[in-house]
């Protein structure tokens, strides 16, 4: 089984609704990137599973990324700092809105996430979402937990990263 069939086979599809997302955004030149789980997955040693897309796209190309994907049939949802769109599959593609994230995609590289071709935040970018993320008391105690996991993983892969990791980050890391 590809990664590509794993990650179908566990979103029931989800990689037509990525796929599908990538092409919009990149049809159309707008400057975008993956963040959260995907962009972990791209850089630790170890890929988990995960049925949410967390993106980031250009404030200036927000309405119009998020119409032209209506038009393509997905459905959307508005949260405070975020857009959530809904395709066929289990997918759940949520779009950051947070000025922490804008500049993402400027330091973006390719790459190839379960077998489809994306655009990830960079290594450096990526554990400072998750850092973010985790910092946020506001979130879940679950969601807080995964990101500091996620920090662990990329850790595990990349120790020279060790440095930007807040002390008080750091100190609930099992090291």
């Amino acid at each position: 089984m590809t990664q590509k069939q794993f990650y179908d086979w566990q979103t029931m599809g989800g990689s037509r609704d990525v796929s599908t997302l990538i092409q919009l955004l990149e049809e159309r030149d707008i400057s975008w990137c993956m963040i959260g789980g995907l962009a972990v997955n791209h850089w630790a040693a170890e890929p988990m599973a995960t049925a949410d897309v967390d993106i980031v796209i250009v404030a200036d190309a927000l309405d119009s990324a998020i119409a032209a994907c209506e038009q393509m049939g997905f459905t959307r949802q508005q949260f405070e700092h975020s857009v959530n769109l809904k395709g066929q599959s289990k997918v759940s593609i949520q779009i950051t809105t947070a000025p922490f994230y804008q500049e993402f995609p400027l330091r973006s590289v390719p790459a190839d996430v379960h077998g489809i071709l994306m655009r990830v935040a960079s290594l450096e970018d990526t554990i400072a979402g998750k850092i973010a993320a985790f910092s946020d008391s506001a979130r879940r105690p679950s969601k807080r937990q995964k990101d500091l996991a996620d920090i662990s993983r990329l850790l595990e892969s990349h120790p020279h990263l060790q440095p930007l990791i807040p002390a008080d980050v750091l100190s609930k890391l099992i090291v």
